[in-house]
């Protein structure tokens, strides 16, 4: 499949970046209803626009090509204890960083369970956080979604995935955000007003057509770890059909503290069965204090299995990737856990 023409833009700052925003962000047509798209797209490594392009689902007059902005790309230990990490920095710099790996282990591992190593090469952390959410009945191509009728996501009012309902269930399936919210990530975001730095937490809506809290005029430029979830012992765990390329149909991300044995704290987030990537409510309560084992592990997956509400949105059945949270959660907490 071809793309669609466009205006390629090439900015070499953010305050660049930022203007080309300011100026190309109306959406195409009246009104301010995310089913109108927007003139301009931001592609960083291009590996989810790019394929979302070829089949009719963006089709921008304007492509924001971020790549030359070097001021975007790096991993900085900062003086407070902490680390920034810039949004055009690659899930392949990350899986290899030494730094990373010894203080936040849980992103090293979701970073390098995302897609094949080529995608890796090119896949930016920004853009995995900014993530499109993805269903069966979305992402396919323009003849196909014309002949089921369209979807609430894109050119209908229907949701297929629950019929009769006015929200769009489609998944958010990032393998790193999770972990980010794990580590209480914090991400800044740009515009032509200046900057803003929230925490990863409210980034999302839980909505699958209007997913993020992103101005069409506003940028990700940096992800903030703080020096309080250093330390941490990370796992992550990713259900997909084949053992690469795949987005995940259920992931899990697993970050734990312990002393003597005993658990301090932890944390869970999960992904790709909610329309946005989710902290398990009551973990630490249920661990602080105690030695993890089977019966401790399988009540923690329990607990994680009730926040999935995976639906219709691919090809592997909701009760399979429900129970696979709850199973992949027990085998990644005994796994940080020793």
């Amino acid at each position: 499949m071809s793309l669609p023409q466009f205006k390629l833009l090439r900015p070499k700052s953010v305050d660049e970046a930022v203007a080309y925003l300011g100026k190309y962000s109306a959406r195409v047509g009246a009104g301010a209803s995310p089913a109108l798209l927007p003139k301009l797209r931001v592609i960083a490594g291009g590996t989810d626009l790019i394929p979302s392009m070829r089949q009719k689902l963006f089709e921008p007059e304007y492509v924001l090509d971020l790549r030359g902005i070097a001021a975007m790309r790096g991993i900085r230990p900062q003086s407070d204890g902490g680390v920034e990490i810039g949004a055009l920095t690659t899930l392949r710099a990350i899986e290899r960083s030494d730094f990373l790996r010894q203080l936040y282990p849980v992103l090293t591992e979701a970073a390098a369970t995302v897609a094949s190593p080529v995608l890796r090469n090119m896949g930016t952390i920004g853009g995995n956080i900014c993530l499109d959410t993805r269903c069966l009945w979305y992402n396919q191509s323009l003849t196909w979604r014309k002949g089921c009728g369209f979807c609430i996501k894109k050119d209908g009012d229907l949701c297929h995935v629950a019929p009769g309902g006015t929200k769009c269930w489609a998944v958010f399936s990032g393998d790193t955000p999770p972990a980010l919210l794990c580590l209480n990530a914090e991400i800044e975001i740009a515009s032509t007003s200046g900057t803003r730095r929230v925490p990863l937490r409210e980034f999302y809506t839980g909505l699958g057509e209007d997913y993020r809290r992103l101005q069409l005029n506003e940028l990700v430029t940096r992800v903030f770890l703080p020096a309080s979830a250093a330390g941490y012992r990370g796992v992550y765990r990713k259900l997909r059909v084949r053992g690469s390329i795949d987005y995940p149909l259920a992931g899990v991300a697993v970050m734990m503290k312990r002393s003597n044995g005993h658990v301090i704290d932890a944390r869970i987030g999960i992904t790709a069965v909610n329309p946005a990537p989710l902290l398990v409510k009551g973990v630490s309560e249920l661990l602080a204090g105690k030695v993890p084992d089977e019966m401790l592990a399988e009540a923690v997956g329990d607990l994680a299995a009730r926040t999935a509400k995976p639906l219709t949105t691919s090809a592997l059945t909701p009760e399979y990737r429900r129970e696979m949270i709850r199973v992949y959660t027990k085998r990644a907490v005994l796994a940080a856990a020793n």
